[in-house]
């Protein structure tokens, strides 16, 4: 997916925010603020949004000297979604579709995302949950049933810490002997690394590794061999959260992006409404 001028506004709210995630120096914060809008003005527009990210976030650990801003941020939201844990697992177990109950809870994790925005507590993460197992998806269920049970080895994609654990409940009611879980080689905004996926649990049911990347998507060339071994031998990529559906939605791969539709840009580009929650095959497929 190229980046749109909607695009631009959003990387220099994130780049603020992020700023100060990772500083309390204003100074620090101007610095930031100003390299993005030169660096900007010179992007190129048929990059995914995620290069973009990746740059303003290696810039702001520079120029911070903090290596991890949102590490605090990633722990408390890994713990209340292992304290919730028991009770959606219950609801899974308890389901008549446990597989529908699963899916849903993993896309409704995508609410997670600190890149999206600031304000998120327990409460709206437990509103999303609710509204993911009654609402209409926007996708085929039966088709993603279908393209998992077909598989004989599977990549999924993660995205953020805290939605890794809504993951790893989708995970333990598929086949998890097929399924290798990714994440991020290094840490950018709240996305999950090996370190937040051991904490998740993730390592005791799954075998896990990461891309090699500092960018918040899946830009494959940026990533590292095995990763990209991994990407080609799978049967079916299970893609999450927006920035791996702005870096794959054009790869040539059979992909299940399953997310949360949080910006107009991506509602438009997969067309549909802002909010709603999205099981949908890659479009090249």
């Amino acid at each position: 997916m190229k980046t749109y001028y909607d695009c631009i506004p959003c990387f220099l709210r994130q780049a603020v925010d992020a700023a100060r995630f990772a500083s309390d120096d204003p100074k620090i914060h101007e610095t930031v603020l100003r390299e993005v809008l030169r660096s900007a003005a010179d992007m190129d527009m048929q990059q995914t949004p995620p290069m973009m990210a990746r740059d303003i976030h290696r810039t702001i650990r520079r120029y911070s000297g903090n290596a991890d801003p949102y590490s605090m941020v990633k722990k408390r939201f890994n713990r209340m979604a292992l304290d919730l844990y028991p009770g959606l697992k219950k609801r899974i177990d308890d389901a008549s579709d446990p597989i529908d109950t699963a899916l849903r809870l993993a896309i409704a994790g995508n609410i997670i995302d600190f890149g999206a925005g600031r304000d998120l507590d327990r409460a709206s993460v437990l509103a999303g949950i609710e509204d993911a197992l009654t609402c209409d998806l926007f996708g085929d269920i039966q088709a993603f049933k279908n393209a998992v049970n077909k598989a004989g080895r599977i990549l999924y994609l993660g995205d953020n810490t805290g939605e890794i654990v809504f993951d790893r409940l989708l995970i333990e009611t598929l086949d998890a002997e097929k399924i290798t879980f990714a994440v991020r080689g290094y840490p950018v905004l709240n996305d999950a690394t090996m370190e937040d996926a051991k904490d998740a649990g993730l390592f005791n049911i799954v075998k896990v590794i990461d891309n090699g990347s500092d960018a918040p998507g899946t830009i494959l060339e940026d990533c590292s061999l095995e990763f990209t071994e991994y990407f080609k031998a799978a049967d079916l990529v299970i893609a999450k959260g927006q920035g791996n559906y702005e870096t794959l939605s054009d790869a040539d791969r059979n992909i299940f992006f399953l997310l949360k539709a949080k910006c107009p840009v991506i509602a438009a580009d997969i067309g549909c409404e802002v909010g709603r929650l999205i099981v949908q095959a890659n479009q090249s497929e």
